[in-house]
């Protein structure tokens, strides 16, 4: 459980089991108020620990300030598949530039955003446009292992919506760095959670 929402402790990718690496929130704290918007749960392929094995016997909290440690959580040739459930409803274009913003600040620090980085994110917010996210609504995004692209879909009411293939790979490296970016991840109890989780694979 994840804020009193029911995550499952694996996923079925590419016939592959993917065990819940960690989980979290994203919120925010108005005059002494906390605002929960979303539950958070990252699945990842349990090969991720052959990548990582340069950070073993570092504490899980050292990780979770360590942004090269969750570089290499991001680049790592495995599949990862986050869950992201709605706790505070949203409308879909809201939700949609956020991650738009997120990702075009990110990828403009870093002088890759041109053309085509545009057009793939103006295609994500169109995805998003329309649809309005009740509470328990559930946004997934799938990065295969092999390849630089990424799938969103999303579940509202229980139905299973739509889905987008997004294909240009410096969109969908921000994508990742948005959730599990480390420092600059966007829900800090999620990295911890996955910092702390993957510490105790690396110790085994």
């Amino acid at each position: 459980m994840v804020d009193e929402i029911p995550f499952p402790s694996q996923f079925m990718v590419n016939n592959k089991p993917l065990p819940l690496m960690g989980h979290g929130i994203t919120d925010i704290e108005i005059h002494f108020l906390q605002i929960k918007f979303t539950a958070i749960g990252v699945y990842l392929d349990p090969e991720i620990v052959t990548h990582l094995q340069q950070w073993k016997g570092k504490t899980g909290e050292e990780l979770t300030e360590n942004d090269e440690f969750f570089e290499a959580v991001v680049n790592a040739p495995v599949d990862k598949f986050l869950r992201v459930v709605v706790i505070k409803e949203i409308k879909g274009s809201q939700y949609g530039v956020q991650l738009e913003s997120a990702i075009r600040d990110r990828l403009a620090e870093v002088d890759k955003y041109e053309e085509d980085e545009e057009e793939a994110l103006e295609k994500i917010v169109e995805f998003f446009q329309s649809k309005y996210f009740k509470k328990d609504s559930v946004i997934t995004y799938s990065f295969p292992a092999t390849s630089g692209s990424a799938k969103i879909s999303c579940a509202i009411e229980g139905k299973e919506d739509l889905e987008i293939e997004v294909e240009n790979a410096n969109v969908v490296e921000m994508m990742k760095k948005w959730y599990l970016g480390g420092t600059r991840g966007v829900s800090p109890t999620t990295i911890s959670s996955l910092a702390n989780n993957i510490c105790v694979e690396l110790s085994k």
